[in-house]
């Protein structure tokens, strides 16, 4: 007899993953599909909506081929803050706007101005930025007034992915709570906050809760998978609260680190949890359930930059990165006096400020390209930091981190990371932590006798920090903490001359 097995799909900005695990927590395949970003002008970020969808099926078909029949579901776990305006029948009238895009960063500086920011920031538990879909809704309006008359529906890559699917146009709680519009304590539009963005709730899709499932019957991608009876697909979460879940960080005093190109620090709470100047966000992983937490910009995207402009490697090989950990290792802590501001993409948490810049302070004589090395992996770990600390002044202090992304191939970026917190990293799976999540949520609703969640939160290792480069981390971080009020208005006046 064949094990059923399910799928969780996570639909990142670079690419697809799909993760297969049985009922009982055994990771069986991992398939993975990227794509390209497009930057038509500084600032932009955009993605062509067919070549996620493309990327999709190519998982789903690698998966099948790869354990030799069809699974028994699929959840879907995909990235927030994507916005794509399309026709009645789901085609896209422009590419889909990512995250990273940051071309509405003035009308994200306008809110966070105004009278009603507080209220929809705690309304919708979503941080004012330019990332959000409440944003790039503005922007529109406002610089491409036809387009934004012609939309249908405003909607996210995962809406657009289960239109394709179904033909349905419907939207998870947990995108919609990233979306700035979304009541996340009524589960409804705010029709507050879309008078502000100018539209009515029809230009949007019907939320429903995470484990709200369909099931796929005549569809050409039925066939493609072998399929002879119709397949179950939950619509899932956001990628931040599926990892929670898919990192076991369940539960109080422990919260979910991942770090990619990104980073991004959560906890999970009953309630949600407000710091308006921080703007940590409230996402939604099920009706209530929140996902609570900071952004960053600059996770693994800092480390790349500095093996290629220091090493002048524009396409970094396995060696380069052993060079760069190697002299991270054999420099002490601190750098040497010289700290690191890692905001080369501008930053999300804790400033919430699109026109900041990187820095190098303390330089002097003695420093060597190893102390600038260390000092770039301490200052994405203190950045890290600071969210943790906003996190923990709004909720309760956090014992232990639960690990997840790329920097785990790092042993010693991730014992900087211990040291500079002073907690306990748990590495609880090694696989995509989003995609796991997606499957728990399925397995929820469809198995609710499978064991994913007892065998996938097992502790494969934990990292114990050292106690007295923490005391070195500790002096270092209010320094740390200060530079961004410090430099704020330079690092403005820079980016204002355009040079």
């Amino acid at each position: 007899m064949l094990k059923p097995y399910i799928v969780g799909v996570d639909i990142g900005t670079g690419s697809t993953k799909a993760v297969s695990v049985d009922l009982e927590g055994n990771v069986l395949n991992v398939s993975q599909s990227s794509y390209p970003t497009l930057n038509p002008e500084p600032g932009y970020s955009e993605q062509e909506p067919e070549a996620l969808w493309t990327g999709f099926q190519d998982c789903l078909q690698e998966t099948v081929q790869a354990i030799g029949y069809a699974p028994d579901a699929i959840s879907i776990s995909s990235a927030m803050h994507s916005f794509i305006p399309v026709k009645a029948d789901g085609t896209p009238l422009h590419n889909m706007i990512t995250w990273a895009d940051a071309r509405s960063e003035r009308m994200a500086e306008l809110l966070r101005e105004s009278a009603e920011a507080e209220f929809i920031y705690n309304t919708s538990g979503t941080p004012i930025h330019a990332m959000s879909p409440l944003c790039k809704l503005l922007w529109l309006k406002g610089n491409m007034p036809e387009l934004f008359e012609q939309t249908h529906k405003f909607i996210s890559i995962k809406e657009y992915i289960w239109f394709k699917l179904f033909q349905e146009f419907e939207i998870d709680y947990g995108i919609a709570s990233a979306t700035g519009l979304f009541d996340i304590i009524k589960l409804e539009w705010s029709p507050a906050i879309m008078e502000i963005a100018g539209i009515a709730a029809d230009k949007l899709s019907t939320p429903v809760n995470t484990g709200f499932h369909r099931s796929l019957t005549e569809h050409p991608l039925m066939e493609n998978l072998g399929l002879s009876k119709p397949l179950p697909i939950v619509v899932g979460s956001s990628d931040g609260c599926c990892a929670n879940l898919g990192s076991a960080v369940t539960d109080d005093n422990k919260a979910a680190l991942t770090i990619g190109t990104s980073a991004a620090v959560r906890v999970t709470s009953d309630a949600p949890v407000y710091n308006f100047k921080a703007m940590t966000f409230n996402y939604l992983l099920d009706e209530k359930t929140y996902v609570c937490g900071g952004p960053l910009n600059n996770g693994g995207i800092a480390i790349n930059w500095a093996i290629e402009k220091f090493l002048n490697k524009p396409e970094p090989e396995a060696a380069d990165y052993d060079f760069f950990f190697s002299q991270v290792e054999a420099t002490s802590a601190g750098a040497n006096g010289l700290i690191f501001v890692p905001y080369l993409t501008g930053e999300r948490a804790p400033v919430w400020d699109t026109a900041v810049s990187a820095n190098f302070v303390g330089l002097q004589l003695h420093h060597e390209q190893r102390h600038f090395f260390r000092a770039v992996v301490e200052g994405v770990c203190m950045a890290i930091n600071e969210v943790l600390l906003a996190v923990e002044q709004a909720t309760m202090p956090i014992k232990q981190l639960n690990i997840s992304g790329g920097f785990l191939n790092a042993p010693v970026w991730v014992q900087v990371l211990a040291n500079v917190t002073g907690k306990k990293l748990v590495v609880v799976q090694a696989d995509d932590a989003s995609a796991i999540g997606a499957a728990i949520l399925a397995a929820r609703v469809l198995h609710p006798e499978a064991q994913l969640e007892a065998k996938l939160s097992t502790e494969s290792h934990a990292i114990l920090p050292d106690y007295k480069q923490y005391e070195t981390y500790k002096s270092l971080q209010p320094i740390y903490g200060s530079l961004y009020d410090n430099l704020k208005t330079v690092m403005h006046n820079l980016k204002s001359l355009n040079l």
